[in-house]
């Protein structure tokens, strides 16, 4: 495949990926849990479940960030293995 083309393939893949999330996220919640939500509405209860997220998105974007770094180094070697291998044999 040409680089233009697995360029447009990856940004529809992330563009669709983001539709998707916005859509998640705007999808109105279930009758049951709105109705247990009721009851915790106080603005203590609401700080705490920022918090709570906000620990847990750090914790995945870490993640995220140290495949990226594993991966990028798998990448880099593998790409170094076959340029050594072409100069070999050239």
């Amino acid at each position: 495949m040409s680089r233009w083309r697995v360029k447009l393939i990856f940004l529809l893949i992330v563009y669709f990926a983001g539709f998707a999330t916005a859509i998640y996220m705007l999808a109105p919640v279930p009758e049951q849990n709105q109705a247990d939500a009721s009851d915790e509405k106080s603005f203590a209860y609401s700080a705490f479940k920022s918090d709570e997220f906000a620990k847990s998105f750090n914790a995945g974007m870490h993640r995220a960030v140290d495949f990226g770094k594993a991966a990028a180094l798998r990448v880099s070697e593998y790409i170094r293995a076959k340029l050594d291998e072409r100069q070999a044999d050239g």
